[in-house]
This record gives C-alpha cells, structure tokens and sequence, in this order.
C-alpha cells in the first residue's frame, strides 16, 4: 500500500457521484424484551417517558444542523431496539425537525423498523401519516416454535396478518428473516423460504444466525456448521434470484429499484449522521471524516452526559472502512468513489500480494474499475478482506 499522507482526498458534501447522499439514523433504545441472539444496544425498562425522550431526541437534532448546513437528505432510518414502541408523535416530532434544518430528496426514504406484535401493527397507519413511506419488519421466523426459540413476542399467525396490513399500508416493506437456525436443514429453509416469497415482497434480509460474544445463546446454541451454512446461502441466492429479487449485499436481496437507500448509504460510505443512544455516524466536516459515536446508556444519554464522541479517521482509515463495508455489496467498491474519498486510485491501494492469489483464485474480481467479491468470495468475505487490507 502506498504512502496515504501524499494524496488529498475531494470532501463534498453530497459530492457528485457519490450515491450514499447524506442519510440520518435514529437509534430507539427500548424493547420488550431481549433477544438471546442479540447484541444490539437495545434495553427492556418498565417505564419510558416518551416526552423526555421527543424533546431530546428534537434537541440532538438541532445541535447537529448547526454544524451541518447545506446538506439533503436522501433516506431517514428508525431502528432499534423497537422503533414501533415510539408513538407516531414522537416519529413526526422528529421528521419535522429534519425537515425544518435540511432540505429533503424528492424521493427521500423513510424507514421504521418493527416488530409484528398486534399492538404495534395497529400504529401502522399513524407512522404513514407521520411521514414513514417505508417499513422494515422483523418476522425472523415463520413457525412459532422458532420464533419462541428465538425469544421472539410474536406468533407466525401474527406476523403473517402483520405483513398484510404492512403491504396495505405502505408502498415499500421489507421484512427479515433469520435462517441456519438451530435443527433447521435444507428442506426446512426451502419451504420457509417458498412461504415468504410468496408474499411477493419487494426487498428481503435475510441473515445466518450468528452466535455473538456476550448473548444468551453464546456458550448455550451452536451455531450451523460450514458446509450446512453454505448450502443454505446458496439455496437462499438461486431461491431468491429466480423470484426477481437479486442479492444486491450478501444478506439482503431487492426488486430492481427497490434496494434500501439507507443501507446504502452505509455500504457506499455515504455521510450519515447517527442520533441516539449507540448511535454511529460519519460526517465530512472540514475536509474531515469523522467517527461519531453517542453514549450507549439510554439514561445517561437521555441527561446529556458526555453524550458524544468523534475521531478524526486517517486516509489509512478511510480507505479501509470503505472497502470493508463496499465488499459486502455484490457490485463491490467503485474505483471512482474511492479515489474521490482518499485521492488514491483503488488499485493502487489494493496492490499488496494476496490480491493477485485472490483474483486467480475466483474469489475477487474487477469490473472495469471495480473491486468486487465473486459469489463464492462473498460466502468467506472476512477471510478475503483479511487478505487484502493491511
């Protein structure tokens, strides 16, 4: 790898050729529970005061947009933890905010991720009147034994009636699912998989069950083993690509138009502001990168303590988070937006000696001027970045 400290990167906020745009995502902290497979910063509390935490979420966003004039806003992501355990208010309470300090794309997308509980179904239609255009429910399983297993609060009935009036309600839903899950075999995922895509959906995620440091299931569920696991991703692509929904990043597959921008504003290396409690962003401020991250405790963040953090990141840095999350996605890094972010041309910084093994091998490809994981480089992505980052 070259010398990054002779190279100037272009810093445009929204700069041309850069489809990651400017997105916001705000982090609600709260669940009903917790997932044993789940190691989000998400939090169970009896008792939420929904006032405090509109005024401050509001506040958080009036702060940033101080420091962050000129920008448009292409997507707006609720996640979680529970997004739907916010009420509808609390959701246009902020909208307005944002719309009152940025202007909006025209086709601005506005993501709320929920759960297919019947309480929070019927908040449905008071989050599309807020202004969310787009939902992301959290179905994991499609039979209730697995959902219990999964420690889920929903039944499979539930979820399926969820889906209906998520269908009916918004003009684009995704939904999740969970697969490799423990006892399940190829068959199984066949027909669970079959039963999905019968609801003709739109965009799917769709993620192995991962065993994570620190949950309940780790130390307590195995995870499937490898071969098992790539029988079921390559069952999960065919499945997926012969129902008209591609894989566009290793776990998520979309009609044609129809990927989530927010997401992509991640895996493009966008800038995007993080609000919330463990929230993360990356913002271009200066002729700077930075890393922001905000306190993770809902009560400390709630009182303003220390609330966040930011990091100037290298060159060095920069070129690798891009290529880390532009991996994932199956048209891979552009060779353009990575010389506009680190002035450094992408095969000039990838030139170290594992890339040739892993071109000739079939694991990584170039496409004109990018960079990209073939079908089988995607299935050991992290041993192939490995390889090529420093």
């Amino acid at each position: 790898m070259v010398a990054l400290k002779s190279h100037s990167p272009t810093n445009r906020p929204n700069r041309p050729g850069n489809p990651g745009g400017f997105a916001i995502y705000l982090h609600w902290p709260f669940c009903l529970a917790k997932c044993p497979y789940c190691d989000f910063n998400s939090h169970v509390r009896d008792n939420v005061d929904q006032d405090a935490w509109r005024v401050a979420l509001v506040g958080e966003l009036d702060r940033a947009a101080a420091r962050l004039p000129g920008r448009s806003v292409s997507s707006i992501f609720f996640g979680g933890g529970t997004p739907s355990l916010m009420p509808p208010e609390t959701v246009g309470a902020v909208l307005d905010t944002i719309a009152g300090h940025w202007a909006m794309d025209d086709d601005v997308e506005i993501t709320l991720e929920a759960n297919p509980t019947s309480v929070e179904a019927a908040r449905f239609k008071g989050y599309r009147a807020a202004g969310v255009n787009r939902l992301s429910l959290g179905v994991q399983a499609l039979n209730d034994q697995d959902l219990r297993r999964l420690g889920r609060n929903h039944s499979a009935g539930e979820a399926l009636a969820a889906l209906e009036l998520a269908r009916q309600t918004f003009n684009r839903c995704n939904f999740d699912l969970i697969y490799a899950r423990p006892d399940q075999g190829v068959a199984d995922w066949r027909a669970e998989l079959t039963q999905a895509l019968s609801f003709a959906p739109s965009h799917l995620s769709m993620y192995q069950l991962t065993i994570e440091k620190g949950t309940a299931f780790d130390g307590t569920v195995q995870a499937a083993d490898s071969d098992l696991a790539a029988d079921l991703y390559e069952l999960t692509q065919s499945m997926c690509q012969d129902a008209g929904l591609p894989a566009y990043e290793i776990s998520n597959h979309a009609a044609p138009g129809q990927e989530s921008r927010h997401n992509l504003a991640y895996w493009r290396y966008g800038e995007y502001l993080g609000i919330g409690p463990g929230a993360h962003g990356r913002l271009l401020i200066d002729g700077q990168r930075l890393a922001t991250s905000q306190r993770t405790s809902p009560e400390k963040w709630l009182v303003g303590e220390g609330r966040e953090k930011e990091t100037a990141l290298s060159l060095e840095d920069r070129g690798v988070e891009m290529l880390m999350m532009g991996m994932r996605l199956t048209d891979g890094v552009s060779g353009a937006d990575f010389l506009a972010e680190t002035g450094i041309p992408l095969a000039e910084w990838v030139d170290a000696p594992g890339l040739q093994d892993l071109l000739e091998g079939g694991l990584l490809e170039w496409r004109g001027d990018n960079l990209a994981a073939s079908s089988d480089g995607l299935q050991v992505l992290n041993a192939v970045l490995a390889e090529l980052l420093p």
